[in-house]
């Protein structure tokens, strides 16, 4: 079933930008637009299947509070009457977190994460939880790409994802430890923003080193307004100096320069996509804008070689620091044949092998921090092309194994590297979705949003 027969890049759906000022004028309230988040529930759930489970009920006594606060002209925060989905692997109070697995069915914490705690106060709408993969790894759920059914969300945020690109909600919260936020996202033609690692308090991790709390949106002041309210209340995560910059956007930056970041994806990019983004560049050009390649800079040159084998880096790290609770899980005899690979996989490597990649890791990063100070921002992709067929399987370039939700060619790096990435519905390709990204330094997440603010709104869109 395809429910958008053309989508037309940088159309986020439901938007709540500007919203909060039509609500204090009395044009619109909170729970009129929660009305209209619930209709395209209601319309498109029973072929998007987004969500583990809702709280319509509830939401709407919220909603009506937001209502009474606008009307008195005293709302809580920009978000204030905000409808969120939040990934299941994020706890909530009155929701099971069931992190996409069988051994969690009935798993009620009775508590909220840091993230969820921060927005219920800031007034957001909690609507429910969505659909995430099996612990955030590679066994997909139920969740199909909102523009055609055929194809996949994306993961390990597919729900989130979803959610988002079809209208259901203008935000939903997601995290990535390889391509989680930003190749859904950019699967669904949302906005994302993958922040500083532990820029935004996750309250509770999965136990890994890289795990990054992210934002999905239907546009830039939507992603950035939840991001920044997170922040604001709850900080970054514990040891982490927490996201910078002012709670609203300042003037649109136009860049200078950006380097043009091949990373392990574009030599997997079919012609169609190069032909695409490569079309984007020459805009960009056309515009002023100096594009820096590897060809051009040793510095550049250097950090795309340490760069370049960043998928399995990342799998050894995350596979190595999940071994101890996945055996666990394993014993259980409800763990998928997917996620057992991983834990064979990763018995296999010894702690010398674990110190080794945290020190390749770290000499990414010092490249990184060499190159940053060149150019304005890194742009590249979201992911090698637009959403693949629902079973499609991605060469991961490890034999045990295939990515079945896309493939993180264009994500791992930024993972690996902590620094922040957001992802704008830029482009389409055969009438979906393709993304691009902008990558800058770490703590410079404020700064890359008014970047990215420029190339949404200053930058023609693409299809093709």
């Amino acid at each position: 079933m395809n429910l958008s027969p053309q989508y037309t890049p940088g159309s986020g759906l439901n938007s709540f930008a500007g919203k909060p000022d039509q609500f204090l004028r009395g044009e619109d309230t909170p729970s009129n637009f929660l009305d209209r988040c619930i209709n395209s529930i209601n319309t498109q759930e029973p072929e998007v299947k987004a969500w583990v489970t809702t709280r319509l009920d509830a939401v709407r006594a919220e909603a009506e509070a937001a209502d009474r606060r606008y009307a008195s002209g005293t709302p809580l925060s920009p978000v204030d009457g905000m409808p969120v989905a939040i990934k299941d692997l994020i706890q909530t109070r009155d929701m099971p977190t069931k992190f996409g697995s069988p051994i969690f069915d009935n798993n009620e914490t009775k508590f909220d994460s840091a993230s969820v705690d921060a927005l219920r106060r800031a007034g957001a709408l909690i609507v429910g939880k969505s659909v995430t993969t099996e612990f955030g790894f590679v066994k997909p759920g139920p969740t199909r790409n909102p523009f055609d059914t055929t194809k996949t969300p994306g993961g390990s945020s597919s729900g989130s994802s979803a959610a988002v690109g079809a209208g259901m909600v203008p935000a939903a919260l997601g995290n990535q430890v390889v391509g989680s936020i930003i190749r859904p996202a950019a699967f669904c033609g949302n906005y994302a923003i993958k922040p500083t690692l532990g820029a935004l308090h996750m309250g509770e991790g999965l136990g890994l080193s890289q795990l990054h709390l992210g934002v999905h949106a239907a546009s830039i002041h939507d992603m950035w307004s939840v991001a920044s309210e997170i922040a604001g209340r709850a900080g970054g995560d514990p040891g982490f100096p927490g996201l910078y910059g002012p709670k609203t956007l300042g003037p649109k930056a136009q860049p200078k320069r950006l380097n043009f970041l091949e990373t392990e994806g574009w030599e997997k990019c079919d012609d169609t996509t190069r032909t695409a983004f490569t079309r984007y560049l020459e805009q960009l050009r056309d515009m002023g804008v100096d594009i820096v390649t590897r060809n051009d800079s040793k510095l550049a040159n250097n950090f795309e070689e340490k760069i370049s084998d960043a998928v399995r880096l990342c799998r050894e790290i995350c596979s190595f620091e999940l071994r101890w609770v996945l055996r666990q899980y394993r014993e259980t005899g409800k763990l998928s044949d997917e996620l057992t690979i991983w834990v064979e996989m990763a018995e296999k490597l010894t702690l010398e092998d674990y110190r080794m990649a945290l020190a390749t890791r770290a000499h990414m990063r010092q490249a990184l921090a060499e190159v940053a100070p060149t150019t304005d921002a890194f742009i590249t992709l979201a992911s090698v092309g637009p959403a693949p067929n629902i079973d499609f399987h991605a060469d991961s370039g490890e034999a045990e194994y295939a990515f079945l939700t896309g493939d993180p060619a264009f994500n791992a790096a930024t993972s690996a590297l902590g620094a922040p990435a957001i992802t704008l519905p830029k482009i389409a390709v055969n009438g979906m979705p393709l993304g691009v990204q902008v990558i800058g330094a770490p703590h410079n997440d404020w700064e890359l949003t008014n970047l990215a603010n420029w190339l949404d709104t200053e930058v023609a869109s693409l299809s093709i």
